[in-house]
C-alpha cells in the first residue's frame, strides 16, 4: 500500500490538508498566536505543554529529558517547549560533524547541536512553515550562531545535497508527515555513507480513537499521525537503513497524558527513540 493512502488511513486527513493544518498550526505558535487570539504554547497544547502560557516551562524540558546545562546555554525563545524528547541525547555528535535537524522550529535543537560540533562543524534546520524560519533566523542571531543556517522546505523534500551530512536529528516531527517513507528516502539520501539518524519521536501502541483520527488538530498537534512501531522498522529498512532501533520511552506517560483534554493520549501513544544508520558502503 503506498505511504500516502496509508497515511490517509492513518490519520483520516488526506496528505494536502494535513500538511496545511500542521504549517497553520506551526505558523500561530511562531507568531505567538492561536485562532481565538490567545498564545499557542497553553497547557492543553501537545508538543507544547508549557504551563505558563507566556513562555516555555523549563519544568517541561527536563521532562523531555533537557539538562539545566543545555536550558542555559541557548538565549532568547528558541525553546517553545516543542518535542517528545531530547535528540541530543542519543546522537552522539562529535567536533567537525555536519547535522540535519528536520522540522528545526524556532531552533533550539539545532543551537544546541552546534554547541557539540563546534566552530568547525555546521548544522542546518529545515522547516515548512514560513513563521518558524525566519523566527530560527533571528534567534541565530541572538545566539551569535554562526555555523547554523535555516532553510525553508519540506522534509519530503529535503533542500540538502546528496551525502552531505553526517547526522540528522528531529523531535516529533515525522510523525506529522503524511508521507513518511519518502521522509526516511530523503535523510538516506542527503546522509553520507556511515551517517546516522537520531531522533525523537511518538508511536502508537493502541488503536487511535476514531474521532481522535479524524481531527485536524490531533493530526497537527502530534498525536493523530503516528505510526506502530512495526511500521518504522519496515519504512526505515525500506529506505535502505540498518542497526534499526526503536526504544519507547515508559516515562513518556509524564508528559503525554496531558496532551488533550478529552483522552488520556499515553493510552495509544508514547515517545521513542529512533536510531539507525546508513550503511559504510554501497556493497554492505
Amino acid at each position: 500500500m503506498p505511504e500516502s493512502n496509508d497515511a490517509t488511513a492513518a490519520s483520516g486527513l488526506d496528505a494536502r490538508t494535513q500538511r496545511e493544518v500542521v504549517r497553520e498550526r506551526y505558523a500561530r505558535i511562531a507568531t505567538g498566536e492561536r485562532e481565538d487570539g490567545g498564545n499557542c504554547c497553553s497547557s492543553d497544547d501537545s508538543c507544547c505543554s508549557s504551563e505558563d502560557a507566556a513562555a516555555p516551562s523549563d519544568e517541561t524540558a527536563r521532562k523531555l529529558g533537557y539538562s539545566d546545562g543545555e536550558l542555559a546555554r541557548v538565549d532568547g525563545d528558541a525553546n517553545l517547549g516543542l518535542g517528545c524528547g531530547n535528540p541530543q541525547a542519543i546522537a552522539s555528535l562529535a567536533a567537525g560533524e555536519s547535522v540535519l535537524d528536520l522540522g528545526s522550529g524556532a531552533g533550539f535543537d539545532c543551537f544546541l547541536a552546534a554547541d557539540e560540533v563546534g566552530p568547525t562543524g555546521r548544522v542546518i534546520g529545515v522547516d515548512m512553515t514560513p513563521e518558524m524560519v525566519r523566527k530560527a533566523r533571528a534567534n541565530a542571531e541572538e545566539n551569535g550562531a554562526e555555523t547554523v543556517e535555516f532553510r525553508l522546505g519540506e522534509i519530503e523534500h529535503l533542500p540538502v545535497s546528496d551525502s552531505s551530512v553526517d547526522v540528522i536529528i528531529s523531535n516529533c516531527v515525522v510523525n506529522l508527515s503524511p508521507d513518511k517513507q519518502q521522509v526516511f528516502h530523503e535523510a538516506f539520501r542527503v546522509l553520507r555513507q556511515g551517517g546516522r539518524l537520531a531522533i525523537s519521536d511518538v508511536v502508537l501502541t493502541a488503536a487511535v480513537p476514531d474521532d481522535v483520527r479524524a481531527d485536524p488538530e490531533s493530526v497537527a498537534s502530534c498525536v493523530a499521525g503516528a505510526s506502530t512501531i512495526d511500521r518504522l522498522d519496515r519504512l526505515l529498512a525500506d529506505a535502505g537503513f540498518e542497526s534499526i532501533s526503536i526504544s519507547p520511552n515508559d516515562d513518556s506517560d509524564e508528559f503525554i497524558r496531558d496532551w488533550d483534554d478529552e483522552y488520556d493520549v499515553s493510552e495509544f501513544l508514547v515517545s521513542a527513540t529512533i536510531t539507525a544508520r546508513k550503511p559504510e558502503s554501497d556493497d554492505e
